[in-house]
């Protein structure tokens, strides 16, 4: 099995869970691909971010969803096929959560794999 985490940033958000104030999400698109599958997913974990220094990731307000998943393989052409659903499955998510996440304040930049 091949996991890539295709993107990944974290930014500012806004999240109690577990009665503990979350200030940080980290969003991630991962493809893992075995056996001609390929499966796209997005994920959000909120984290509590207290200061500038502090990724400290948790994965107890973490919620995922999968945007596709069958036969085939990676492609840079998928993958920015994905890519652009990020954002709006990524808030979905976090509404799930009870969390709102600000695209406008980023805390690391993008990683791409």
């Amino acid at each position: 099995m091949k996991v890539i985490d295709v993107y990944e940033q974290y930014f500012a958000a806004a999240c109690t869970y577990a009665d503990v104030p979350r200030h940080g999400a980290a969003v991630k698109l991962t493809a893992t691909s075995e056996a001609g599958t390929i499966t796209y997913e997005v994920s959000v974990s909120f984290f509590p971010h207290e200061d500038p220094e502090d990724f400290r990731i948790s994965y107890d307000a973490y919620g995922s969803e999968v945007l596709f998943s069958g036969k085939g393989r990676r492609t840079a052409k998928r993958d920015e096929q994905y890519l652009a659903e990020v954002q709006k499955t990524a808030g979905q998510i976090a509404g799930r959560l009870n969390g709102v996440i600000f695209w406008d304040r980023p805390l690391i930049e993008a990683r791409r794999g």
